[in-house]
């Protein structure tokens, strides 16, 4: 394979991302803009790119419930 996790490609259609997930029959790649897209790994036409990704805020976690009894 010529592209590994974690790998910075570029997608004509939809532009600069990162790739999540390859093997020999996909590819998942993170987009920058678009999200996340599943391509055929055999179809698929990428180019490398030396763009950086851009910081993503970190997601809010969840508070845990508190449990509450009943009268």
């Amino acid at each position: 394979m010529a592209y590994s996790v974690g790998d910075r490609v570029m997608q004509a259609q939809y532009g600069p991302g990162t790739i999540t997930d390859i093997n020999e029959y996909h590819t998942v790649i993170d987009f920058d803009e678009h999200g996340v897209r599943r391509f055929a790994t055999p179809l698929v036409v990428l180019q490398r790119t030396t763009t950086p990704a851009p910081v993503r805020p970190a997601k809010a976690r969840r508070k845990p419930r508190v449990a509450t009894a009943k009268v």
